[in-house]
């Protein structure tokens, strides 16, 4: 690289990196298992058709990502961090402790977590509140809380098929635990009045009452599952009982082993995510660490690589593999150019 060509802030930036002339020329990328699949779709297309290496591109989960992103900067730090839940403050707290302070959020479409089993099962139609009094450590009997005693989904609801309640469920530091836990664990708490309950016991206390609305189950019947999508769905074919919280394009890939349940009346789709009909849908995001911009060769080109109308358009091919485009990409184009830092959270 030619170091006039660097702007101030590359200059500084430049300083925690043993030396510009031999940065490394690969793009580094970890984080979520979600976004996975679109990132290595994007980093193979922009190794054919750029002068720059194929970027390395691994999994680990959001939760991994982000704190990889925070370790600092510099040549032995990750460039981007994929997730699929937004990222915290104290994510951004971290960051800014270890030098990293100028952070591009970016927002790359939509998917949807649905509630796939083996495919020659029994068909499943869930809500929220099922899942809630399937898996959670505490569900209303009687008007009463009491340690969850079913043992079959027909316990939870009569009409469900009568079979053992087996789940496996993203592990903690999965982006799509956090929205599985708030977007149908806690949702379905407050949909079976078991929330209200949980008030009552916990003194009007509404961060408890959540709290202990999202507790689960430890006797085996929910297990968490730190691997990727390719691990749960292992699991499935080990356990014909099994049902598993996947992302809408994982599922699309393995219909030929997966069947899809609905959930609160809705098939999930690009269609009904895209009308705002299915209930558990969720933004993804990668987050772009400014200060190897201009250090790591490639890296912007990458960045506005991937949210090109030719990639993340409604017409790409990661619409294609199931993201749903969004609908204000022109904005998310814009502020990539211009290399915008997100935003301090509220």
């Amino acid at each position: 690289m030619n170091i006039v060509k660097l702007s101030a802030a590359a200059l500084v930036a430049s300083v925690a990196f043993t030396g510009v002339a031999v940065a490394r020329d690969q793009i580094q990328i970890a984080g979520s298992s979600t976004v996975l699949p679109y990132a290595s779709i994007v980093a193979e297309a922009f190794g054919e058709n750029s002068k720059h290496p194929t970027p390395v591109v691994e999994g680990g989960g959001s939760g991994a990502g982000r704190k990889k992103l925070c370790e600092g900067v510099g040549e032995n730090t990750i460039d981007i961090a994929n997730s699929s839940s937004r990222i915290s403050k104290s994510d951004i707290e971290t960051c800014a402790k270890n030098g990293v302070k100028d952070i591009q959020e970016v927002r790359i479409g939509y998917d949807g977590i649905v509630f796939a089993s083996d495919i020659k099962g029994p068909k499943f139609a869930f809500t929220q509140a099922d899942w809630h009094n399937a898996i959670a450590a505490k569900v209303l009997k009687g008007g009463k809380l009491v340690d969850n005693p079913n043992k079959t989904w027909k316990d939870v609801r009569a009409d469900l098929p009568d079979q053992p309640i087996l789940t496996f469920i993203p592990g903690t530091k999965h982006g799509t635990r956090e929205v599985f836990d708030e977007k149908v664990i806690i949702d379905g708490c407050k949909e079976n009045g078991t929330y209200e309950a949980q008030l009552a016991a916990n003194n009007n206390d509404k961060a408890a009452a959540t709290k202990a609305c999202g507790a689960i189950r430890t006797d085996g019947v929910s297990v968490d599952i730190d691997g990727d999508y390719p691990e749960t769905l292992a699991r499935i074919d080990a356990n014909k009982n099994g049902i598993g919280v996947f992302g809408l394009s994982f599922y699309q890939n393995n219909t030929d082993k997966l069947q899809v349940a609905t959930m609160a009346g809705v098939t999930p789709s690009v269609e009904t995510i895209a009308a705002g009909k299915y209930p558990v849908s969720r933004p993804l995001y990668f987050y772009v660490k400014n200060a190897h911009l201009d250090v790591i060769p490639g890296l912007q080109e990458y960045v506005e690589f991937f949210v090109s109308d030719d990639m993340a358009g409604p017409n790409g091919p990661l619409a294609a593999y199931g993201l749903v485009s969004d609908p204000e990409l022109k904005k998310t184009q814009a502020a990539v150019k211009a290399r915008t830092p997100m935003a301090p959270l509220k």
